[in-house]
């Protein structure tokens, strides 16, 4: 049995919770992390992309959360925003790196805001709800909010094989050996993969499209 580890994962977890930012509607919820994602794209004032950074951050720490959580949020991203703002410095400047980089910010806070004030069940209802009227062009709002359940899921674990790895390979002097690094992970990950795969095909899930396959090739 793979066991699925408690390490961190980009987006805050679930802190129950009764504050202003729990009790508001998911709608709302999915309204605001849409609308930081299209203004990542407008925003041109780097000024304006951290007074945006700043409310976001004051509403995640008015739901509860706690300021570590979101320091653990934003840490995850802090190599990967370091290593783009760098480039982008160079090739645009000092307030157009800073610009993305906060935008990108902006985005990752008002994802957790949703996620460390809603359960994952509410948030998967809610992702059914909004793809319903995709149903006409083929969807399954339903196997859609599985395949984001999962992802939920596997990522943290991934991210924990990965540490556990590293460390056994530090604690053998080996943290510079790539396969002592990669191996051990992709091993690991393809054990989870068929084991979650496993109990999605004990509840029957996957095979009415097995089934639609199978009429199309007749």
């Amino acid at each position: 049995m793979v066991e699925v580890r408690g390490h961190g994962f980009l987006l805050a977890q679930y802190v129950p919770g009764n504050s202003l930012i729990h009790r508001t509607p998911l709608w709302l919820k999915f309204l605001v992390v849409a609308a930081c994602g299209t203004a990542s794209f407008l925003i041109v004032d780097w000024a304006v992309s951290l007074a945006v950074f700043g409310v976001m951050a004051g509403l995640f720490l008015l739901s509860g959360a706690g300021f570590k959580r979101l320091l653990g949020s934003l840490w995850m991203v802090t190599p990967i925003l370091l290593a783009i703002g760098l480039f982008q410095w160079w090739q645009l400047g000092g307030p157009t790196a800073a610009r993305i980089v906060l935008n990108v910010l902006v985005c990752v806070v008002a994802a957790s805001v949703l996620t460390a004030t809603t359960p994952v069940q509410e948030l998967l209802d809610g992702v059914v709800s909004i793809s319903k009227p995709f149903r006409r062009f083929g969807a399954d709002p339903e196997r859609f909010a599985l395949t984001i359940a999962v992802m939920l899921r596997s990522i943290p674990f991934i991210a924990g094989a990965f540490a556990d790895v590293r460390d056994s390979a530090r604690a053998r002097g080996l943290e510079r050996n790539p396969r002592a690094l990669v191996l051990p992970v992709f091993i690991t990950t393809v054990a989870y993969a068929r084991q979650t795969g496993d109990a999605l095909a004990a509840r029957g899930l996957g095979e009415a499209d097995d089934a639609t396959l199978g009429q199309r090739r007749e």
